[in-house]
């Protein structure tokens, strides 16, 4: 069994080097305000990938120290994590599938609109139980505060490709007419009645509009936006793990049936 089980002890580390993009990926979901703030997302890729590298590691002593139930044991729960992530990437780019983005005349950014994103993101993410305590997260960080720093004049912010969260809850609705100061702040609107936003908004630097729906759809725009990056990532991964398992799986095979083999042999000597 030496050559199959070194065969598979490669194959293990390759295992183990595709779980590190998948929890880097994880990571770099979890930094971000957005996923910081809405806890459905923040951790599930981070927890697969250590539980992939961890898989990999019992299949590599497994396979070099030739133990065979330990070989066993990664072969099984190695098709269970890779089943999981795959079922996490299709519900992922299902839920993410509809954009509720629209581009705006003149700007270089979109605006977003609630009701053009999945009816699941909106029951489950932004719904009325959750949003306090997403708002409240959002207020308490820097995502509106760097538009003011990173934008002076208002050519420069209308021409600027802000995210979807700074466009959704930094800045009222463009259809209301307001005139601009600065980024977050914006005075005497000329159609107040175009959209119920328009009244939520508020120049208080801890509410502007995290109260709108605008800045709900921002929300799901941006988790809409980091996800698709993400997932490329990791279906690339998970495409090499499918490859990698499929022939420990059949390296495994071969052994026992070469072990089984000379077993046969010395009970006819």
């Amino acid at each position: 069994m030496g050559l199959a089980n070194n065969i598979t002890a490669i194959l293990n580390f390759v295992a183990f080097l595709c779980s590190i993009p998948i929890i880097a990926s994880g990571i770099w979901l979890a930094s971000k305000p957005d996923n910081a703030c809405v806890h459905y997302f923040r951790w599930p890729i981070v927890i697969l990938g250590t539980l992939i590298l961890l898989v990999s590691l019992a299949g590599f002593v497994g396979a070099h120290w030739y133990k065979e139930t330990l070989l066993a044991f990664y072969l099984c729960c190695m098709a269970i994590l890779i089943g999981l992530i795959l079922i996490l990437l299709v519900f992922a780019f299902v839920v993410t599938r509809a954009d509720g983005g629209y581009a705006v005349a003149g700007k270089g950014y979109k605006e977003y609109r609630l009701d053009g994103f999945s009816s699941w993101l909106r029951n489950h993410v932004v719904d009325s139980g959750n949003w306090v305590k997403i708002r409240s997260c959002l207020s308490d960080g820097e995502v509106c505060s760097k538009l003011t720093r990173n934008y002076i004049g208002a050519d420069q912010f209308f021409a600027a490709h802000i995210s979807p969260l700074q466009s959704g809850c930094c800045k009222p609705p463009t259809v209301c007419g307001y005139n601009y100061v600065n980024p977050t702040l914006w005075l005497n609107p000329a159609n107040p009645t175009a959209d119920p936003d328009c009244y939520l908004w508020n120049n208080d630097q801890t509410q502007l509009c995290y109260n709108c729906n605008s800045c709900k759809a921002g929300l799901l725009g941006n988790l809409r936006k980091e996800w698709r990056k993400a997932n490329v990532i990791i279906i690339v991964a998970v495409v090499v793990l499918i490859w990698v398992y499929l022939i420990a799986c059949s390296a495994f095979k071969n052994a026992q049936t070469e072990d089984l083999f000379r077993r046969y042999k010395r009970g006819w000597v």
